[in-house]
């Protein structure tokens, strides 16, 4: 058992960037608006979440505060091109002044996106993240309060959004470094509802993003501290909030955790991002269970370059002994524990498609820090023992 101090006490926290945490603090989203600036703010979240009993919440909440809010829920679980243009012509039509991005990571790369072009006349493409961030005049950007519904984006304290591009069926990261979110509001509650299987694949995002922060190469002390607590809370609880999902314990913890690797990864990601984005614009696979069933590949290539870190990896997420063999064997026993696919054909991805996702994925910028560096046929080899071996 793996002690957890004050998990459910309501606390506030100001890094990187301000966070309410603590059951039960949706209800105070009208005093975080105030704050931020906003009175008319447009809710953004995903198709799937647009009924949920979160959604009706917080209009509730917001309404019994005054505020004259709206919805936009016209999101993909890969958010696309088009569905950002929609968010920004009805935050324009509705006279909003603010953006509150809800759900899971989809709906917060959602909200963010459309924070991004809300209020200036940027092509979207503009904020690619490898490009020169454009300069901007005045206020360009929107309030934005992200509130994750699940616990695995990690999404909530950045301004980074996926979103697929429909000409080119890519993903691309955009960001901008003056769109930061004014508050990250982490309520545990809201994920009691998650479905079990949800559970586990939003989890296993958040595992993959510990593990891929502190597998990047540097001096990063700061984003490596966070991703080793993230790996020790999320080995630990997610296979009891999967089991358990009325465990509000299970759950906050999952939630820090999911938050902790998220900043994290401000370090950098490696290839299970870059090859599961471009699975996910083809095939519109889910981002974290594709992850998931992509690491332990992922793991075996990356394994010449781990020697040196492996030892309190292996502490952080319990693994028996030390080495790379003990390390695998801990994750993939994760994975099994919480029901996730062993291969990428188990997810409907056809082994046609190696090369193709080979040569996009070498053109993500996950790709350029992982710890070794891949060529095209590497990744090709990456993407086909993920889609025959698996785990």
């Amino acid at each position: 058992m793996v002690p957890e101090t004050d998990i459910l006490a309501p606390q506030d926290w100001s890094f990187p960037i301000p966070i309410a945490y603590g059951p039960g603090r949706l209800s105070e989203i009208g005093a975080f608006c105030a704050r931020a600036g906003m009175a008319r703010p447009l809710v953004v979240t995903d198709r799937g979440s647009a009924g949920l009993p979160f959604i009706a919440d917080l209009m509730s909440h917001l309404g019994a505060a005054g505020l004259e809010a709206g919805l936009y829920s016209d999101i993909s679980p890969n958010p696309r091109d088009d569905e950002i243009a929609g968010g920004k012509a009805a935050f324009l039509s509705g006279g909003h002044d603010g953006v509150i991005a809800i759900g899971g990571g989809s709906g917060m790369d959602g909200g963010k996106a459309i924070a991004l072009t809300a209020q200036n006349d940027i092509e979207l493409w503009d904020f690619e993240y490898e490009k020169v961030p454009p300069v901007l005049a005045g206020s360009a950007f929107p309030p934005l309060i992200t509130i994750p519904t699940t616990a695995g984006t990690g999404a909530e304290t950045d301004c980074t959004a996926m979103i697929t591009d429909t000409g080119r069926a890519m993903k691309w990261c955009l960001w901008h470094p003056e769109l930061k979110p004014a508050l990250a509001l982490l309520d545990p509650e809201l994920t009691l509802a998650l479905p079990p299987h949800l559970t586990a694949w939003t989890g296993a995002d958040a595992l993959v993003h510990a593990i891929e922060a502190y597998s990047v190469p540097g001096f990063h002390p700061l984003c490596d501290g966070l991703a080793l607590e993230a790996m020790r809370l999320v080995a630990h609880w997610l296979p009891i909030a999967v089991r358990d999902p009325g465990n509000l314990e299970a759950r906050g913890a999952m939630l820090v955790g999911s938050c902790l690797a998220g900043i994290a990864f401000l370090k950098g990601l490696g290839l299970v991002h870059a090859i599961s984005h471009m699975v996910g614009a083809e095939y519109d696979t889910q981002h974290g269970l594709t992850n998931a069933v992509l690491l332990p590949a992922v793991l075996r290539y990356n394994a010449p370059a781990l020697a040196d870190k492996l030892p309190v990896m292996c502490q952080a997420v319990g693994a028996e002994a030390d080495g790379f063999d003990a390390f695998l064997a801990r994750i993939c026993g994760v994975l099994d524990e919480v029901g996730i696919p062993r291969t990428l054909a188990d997810l409907g991805v056809p082994e046609s498609c190696a090369h193709r996702i080979a040569g996009k994925a070498m053109q993500d910028s996950a790709a350029g820090t992982n710890p070794r560096k891949p060529t095209v046929a590497d990744i090709e080899a990456i993407v086909r023992d993920a889609l025959s071996r698996g785990r």
